[in-house]
């Protein structure tokens, strides 16, 4: 299963090859939300600039089937995901293991974020003033810390949604993508305004969560990508020219806290260099 080999220009295959279908599985990290132009339900915020795009094309597949679609948890892979635009109802989002089957050379899975919260949890850490008291000292109170059992939660339902990959797409190299980095080392009030203790909190989840996705991978057939090593240098506090992903006022077109363009191009540069 892990032989596939990929063709060098879109469209082809040999007798030789398998007809190359790829599809893209999870969340906002990889439907690349506010980056235009979008395809699919309005709801999802799928870009046609996303990462699984730019992969298909560097692969060269036969057929992308992205499915990828904004606030999508692991439950979304089995049962249709509601879907709301400005609090308005949008209808439904089929399951995303629909895309899958027994043609599928490829998956790619971004997943678990939206389960353990993070974007939220983040946001309620939002704090304009630098005396505050640290949303990290709420969220450990009486020695129990909320955000990490969230994150730990996540890996059962991870393992259940590897294996049905395997069940649905018996054929297909599956390789599972972590979280980058989005914030510095005690942070940079105010630029982006969270305190610095609750920055290294809150990318110390993001770092936990690429944990319970690795391990989760590696037990359960996978290959595990670190996007979060990569991309040191271009977190939210950088330029905006050097940013991969937003902070709460994006300066790129992007949804806040999310990767913008750039950061989806990098992402499948390198997803691409991790399966060579």
């Amino acid at each position: 299963m892990l032989g596939l080999v990929f063709g060098t220009q879109a469209g082809t295959s040999t007798a030789a090859e398998p007809r190359q279908v790829y599809v893209a599985l999870g969340d906002s990290m990889a439907s690349g939300p506010l980056i235009l132009p979008i395809t699919g339900p309005v709801a999802c915020a799928r870009s046609t600039n996303n990462y699984p795009h730019e992969l298909a094309e560097r692969l060269g597949v036969d057929e992308l089937r992205d499915v990828t679609c904004s606030g999508a948890d692991t439950k979304d892979m089995t049962s249709p995901q509601p879907l709301s635009l400005l609090d308005v109802d949008m209808g439904e989002a089929p399951p995303q293991f629909d895309a899958l089957g027994t043609d599928t050379t490829l998956v790619t899975l971004t997943i678990g974020g939206n389960d353990a919260g993070l974007v939220g949890i983040a946001n309620d850490c939002m704090q304009l003033n630098p005396f505050a008291a640290t949303c990290k000292s709420r969220f450990t109170a009486g020695g129990v810390d909320q955000v990490a059992q969230r994150v730990d939660a996540v890996g059962p339902k991870l393992a259940a949604v590897l294996d049905g990959i395997h069940a649905k797409a018996p054929n297909a190299r599956v390789v599972v993508t972590g979280y980058g980095l989005y914030i510095k080392a005690g942070g940079c009030w105010p630029i982006q305004p969270i305190l610095n203790t609750d920055a290294n909190y809150l990318q110390g989840n993001v770092d936990r969560l690429n944990g319970v996705i690795a391990a989760q991978a590696a037990a359960h057939g996978a290959e595990y990508v670190d996007v979060r090593t990569p991309s040191l240098g271009h977190d939210a506090c950088r330029a905006p020219s050097d940013r991969w992903v937003e902070g709460y006022v994006p300066t790129n077109l992007a949804a806040p806290l999310h990767p913008n363009e750039r950061g989806e191009w990098n992402y499948a540069r390198i997803i691409q260099e991790s399966m060579s």
